[in-house]
C-alpha cells in the first residue's frame, strides 16, 4: 500500500541547482563508500556530520505504532539503520520491543549510537542474516535504492522472505520532469531512481508485499 508514513519527518531546505553544478563522479564514489567521508566528512559528500536530533523521528514513530498498532511483544529489523537513531527513538516509545538493524557502512556501525549499538550489524539489505520470518515488521528508508535494479528485486524478496507481518520501504523517485531533475540534483547513492509507476511494476515483479512511499526532494 502506498502510505506516507514519514509525513512528520523534517523537510529540508536545500539549494539543489548548487549541488547539481558541483557534484562530480568523484564526489558520488566518494559517497558510495558509506565510509566517514559519507557520514561526517564534508557536506558536498554527504550529511557533513550524522548526529542524533531527537527531532527527525520521535514525531514519526508513532505513526508507525499506529499503522501497524505495536507493542512491546513485536519486533523490527532496521534496514540501512546507519547508527541507529531511529531504533533508539522506537526504544524510547517501546522500550521491550525486539529491535536490530543492518548497514553496509562498517563505519557507522563502529560508530553506533552509544544506547543501541550492540542491536547493529553489517550487512546488505539484498542478503539479509536473520532465517526466514525473523521479525513483525521490517523498515527500510532511503536504501535499497542504493543498489541496482536486481539488487533491488533481491533486496524486496529479502524483506518479504524475513518479515511476517508486514514492511515500510521509502525510494528516490520522481512523477513528472521537473521533479526528475531535482531528483538528479539531489542524489549523491542511489543507482536504481525511477518514475513511481515504474516502481510499481518492479514491486509487482518482486513480488513485494508491504508499505512504500517516495522520497522526492
Amino acid at each position: 500500500m502506498e502510505i506516507d508514513l514519514l509525513r512528520n519527518y523534517p523537510k529540508a531546505k536545500r539549494d539543489l541547482s548548487a549541488r547539481l553544478e558541483s557534484k562530480s563522479e568523484e564526489v558520488r564514489n566518494i559517497a558510495r563508500k558509506f565510509g566517514k567521508d559519507f557520514f561526517d566528512g564534508d557536506r558536498e559528500c554527504g550529511y557533513g556530520g550524522f548526529n542524533y536530533n531527537s527531532r527527525f523521528w520521535q514525531d514519526v514513530i508513532p505513526d508507525f505504532a499506529n499503522h501497524w498498532n505495536l507493542d512491546d511483544n513485536n519486533s523490527i529489523l532496521d534496514i540501512g539503520c546507519a547508527k541507529g537513531f531511529m531504533i533508539h527513538d522506537f526504544l524510547e516509545l517501546l522500550p521491550s520491543l525486539r529491535m536490530e538493524g543492518i548497514d553496509i557502512s562498517e563505519y557507522a556501525v563502529q560508530n553506533g549510537y552509544p544506547t543501541v549499538q550492540n542491536l547493529l550489524k553489517v550487512a546488505s539489505c539484498d542478503y539479509l542474516p536473520y532465517e526466514d520470518n525473523s521479525f513483525d515488521y521490517a523498515i527500510s528508508v532511503n536504501s535499497i535504492h542504493n543498489l541496482d535494479r536486481a539488487g533491488v528485486i533481491k533486496s524486496l524478496q529479502e524483506i518479504n522472505r524475513v518479515t511476517t507481518l508486514g514492511s515500510f520501504i521509502t525510494v528516490d523517485a520522481y512523477r513528472d520532469e521537473e521533479e526528475k531533475a531535482r531528483m538528479f540534483a539531489w542524489n549523491l547513492t542511489a543507482k536504481t531512481i525511477l518514475h513511481v509507476d515504474e516502481w510499481k511494476e518492479l514491486f509487482h515483479e518482486a513480488n513485494y508485499e508491504g508499505d512504500y512511499f517516495w522520497f522526492i526532494p
